[in-house]
């Protein structure tokens, strides 16, 4: 049954006439087990994530941005932190960013409105120009932040977060919750879980879709 689901994924991608067909091949239920509880937050709570942060100083302003990156990508916490200036590209009519995975995948996702706007301004704080190679997530010293700071900044953001919303403090907070909060909104709002899957898998990509080309007209 997993070959067989794995096959379908597959046609689902790359044979949109055969769409239907499959998923109703990924629809058979699969044999019943254990399953553990997804977790994730409610909008609310994620409003309250996002707020947490002290605007007032520059770290405060990184730590938002990471977190709205976070919430709004899907993209792992490796990912997130291992992107750099040039990989996001925000002057397009839809801005998207070029995310890194395990064994050398790469994938390019949509960036939100409002996380392209605190990327846009964050930027211009840091001085920083559109082809830099450089790390986009920096610790106080200017080096590439790292998964232990991400995390640290995760803790302290939800102990923040629980003065308006006490009932973080019963949740396990991670970004891999982040990510699950997102596929949540997503189906709320009617994106099919094929587009979702599709969205969140990791897959090799054309260097050449990774940076702008010029056309010809």
């Amino acid at each position: 049954m997993a070959a067989i689901r794995s096959l379908f994924h597959h046609v689902a991608t790359n044979d949109p006439a055969a769409l239907a067909i499959a998923q109703r091949v990924l629809a058979i239920p699969v044999k019943r087990a254990h399953t553990e509880v997804t977790h994730h937050l409610t909008p609310q709570e994620f409003d309250a994530l996002v707020a947490a942060p002290d605007q007032r100083t520059s770290r405060g302003r990184r730590d938002r941005t990471l977190l709205l990156f976070l919430g709004r990508t899907g993209a792992r916490v490796s990912e997130a932190l291992g992107i750099n200036v040039c990989d996001r590209d925000l002057d397009r009519a839809r801005p998207q960013v070029l995310l890194r995975g395990k064994g050398r995948k790469e994938r390019i996702v949509p960036i939100a409105n409002d996380l392209a706007r605190p990327l846009r301004a964050f930027m211009r704080e840091r001085g920083l120009k559109s082809q830099e190679e450089q790390p986009l997530f920096v610790g106080t010293h200017g080096e590439r932040l790292t998964r232990f700071g991400a995390t640290h900044t995760m803790r302290r953001m939800v102990a923040a977060a629980t003065l308006s919303r006490p009932e973080l403090a019963s949740k396990s907070v991670s970004p891999h919750v982040l990510q699950n909060t997102l596929v949540m909104t997503l189906l709320q709002s009617g994106v099919d879980l094929l587009t979702i899957q599709a969205w969140l898998a990791t897959r090799r990509w054309p260097r050449r879709i990774a940076t702008r080309q010029p056309t010809s007209r």
